[in-house]
């Protein structure tokens, strides 16, 4: 029988759900209170849908660590899907929220922290300019604008695999350099005709990509330096040099999405590795659990942008940029904290020696049950590669997002208290971890991985 096999995994699945449910009655009572006033009984639909059991509702944090309702503490390795990286409590951060909310929150004007937090990340990542929104998908939404402004074309090129928020453009599958049909919606209210100027290309293939660029119609060409939202899919050594260079010659704009890499390299991958881009946009756990997204640019983007304002002062209409909300002053206060006194390159070294230390604990398992497996790991990210060798494509890497053994390992692990990454990621080391943490995550898969094998 296969290790994974159905048949291995379900009854100790079944075991483990009816134990879940057993420890969460408070939770269980919330949920049915919540579905009086929120579909399925939670206030985003992602709470219920990344989970095959039911949503713990949280009470409170310290550290790496959060407890629900029912007063269950779940080390936390998702860090809200990579949103909260500083962890839990009275952090530099919650102290800095804190102070700026005493004083105001939101002014519809620039603050002091916009200077420092924009002189960070010009720092750390070579992108000298920088503009504010919501979140990263928002901050995909003006990448795309102003590279549509700018070179005058429709066309985006995305990479097959990728995740850049819940944006229509984006949310496109098929219509590649080689279809005669256009790319059609990935998910349902999307309209086909927002997705019919995206193409996709496999990622780590720049013949694919030049296929793309040669019609002489993309405005930009939109990529994650590693694909994070398939388990992890690093680029090949010179791929992204060769694909910004392609581009560029191309009269195409290329834009950086670090809104998960950030988090693995001081820097993210563009400053660790040195890579060019007319545009970088961020999100996630630079905002620190506080709504925000960014996007840097090149002087030349940001004085077109300059030339190009849309506001009722501006005679002539601009590029649509901008939001009520962005760049206030909460978002700017908790950024500079993350990234002045959290997110520091002592503190990247730290968590990546953390990850190593992960990583190292899921291969000595692999090697002990004789599995043709390996760890992924990057930086202090990790988790299970369902293969021999490294995914390089979308297509290699599903075959690690197995939906049968992770709910089993996410509910199992949440039954011993520890709050597994969802199954398209993997288990990823916060500030806030610890080499107990780790080893805890470490033992309690090698007792899970003991009761598979004896199944």
């Amino acid at each position: 029988m296969d290790f994974l096999d159905r048949e291995r995994l379900a009854p100790l699945y079944a075991r483990e759900l009816a134990l879940f449910h057993a420890r969460i009655p408070k939770s269980l009572a919330a949920r049915e209170i919540a579905r009086g006033f929120m579909p399925d009984g939670v206030p985003m639909s992602w709470m219920s849908a990344f989970f095959s059991h039911p949503p713990v509702f949280v009470d409170a944090g310290e550290g790496s660590i959060f407890r629900d309702v029912d007063g269950n503490a779940f080390i936390d390795f998702n860090l809200a899907d990579l949103s909260n990286t500083v962890g839990y409590g009275n952090t530099a951060v919650a102290k800095a929220l804190v102070d700026c909310a005493t004083r105001g929150i939101q002014y519809l004007q620039p603050s002091m922290d916009a200077i420092a937090v924009s002189a960070a990340l010009a720092a750390r990542t070579q992108m000298p300019f920088w503009q504010y929104t919501g979140t990263a998908s928002a901050a995909n939404i003006e990448a795309i604008r102003i590279a549509r402004a700018y070179t005058r074309r429709e066309k985006v090129v995305l990479f097959t695999g990728k995740y850049h928020g819940h944006i229509d453009t984006t949310l496109a599958k098929g219509g590649g350099p080689e279809s005669n049909e256009p790319a059609r919606p990935s998910s349902m209210g999307v309209s086909a005709r927002a997705t019919a100027d995206t193409v996709n290309v496999a990622f780590n293939d720049l013949d694919q990509l030049k296929a793309a660029l040669d019609k002489g119609d993309v405005a930009l060409v939109l990529i994650e330096p590693a694909l994070t939202n398939c388990s992890l899919v690093l680029p090949d050594a010179g791929f992204l040099e060769g694909a910004y260079e392609m581009t560029r010659a191309a009269g195409a704009l290329f834009a950086l999405d670090e809104t998960h890499t950030l988090q693995m390299a001081y820097g993210g991958l563009i400053g660790e590795r040195g890579l060019e881009a007319d545009i970088l946009t961020l999100g996630k756990g630079f905002g620190a659990g506080v709504p925000l997204g960014a996007y840097g640019l090149t002087p030349e983007l940001a004085r077109f942008i300059d030339k190009h304002q849309d506001g009722d002062t501006v005679p002539e209409p601009g590029i649509a940029l901008g939001g009520t909300t962005y760049a206030n002053a909460l978002s700017l206060a908790g950024a500079r904290a993350m990234l002045d006194e959290v997110a520091t390159s002592d503190a990247h070294s730290r968590i990546a020696k953390l990850g190593a230390r992960l990583a190292d604990g899921l291969d000595g398992i692999i090697a002990r049950h004789g599995l043709p497996w390996r760890a992924f790991r990057y930086g202090p990210r990790s988790g299970f590669c369902l293969s021999p060798t490294f995914p390089r494509t979308y297509g290699e890497a599903i075959r690690s997002v197995h939906a049968d053994f992770y709910n089993l390992r996410h509910t199992y692990l949440a039954n011993r208290g520890i709050w597994d990454a969802i199954v398209s990621a993997g288990p990823q080391v916060s500030f806030a971890h610890t080499e107990q943490d780790v080893d805890r995550y470490i033992e309690v898969c090698s007792e899970l991985m003991d009761e598979i094998a004896a199944a």
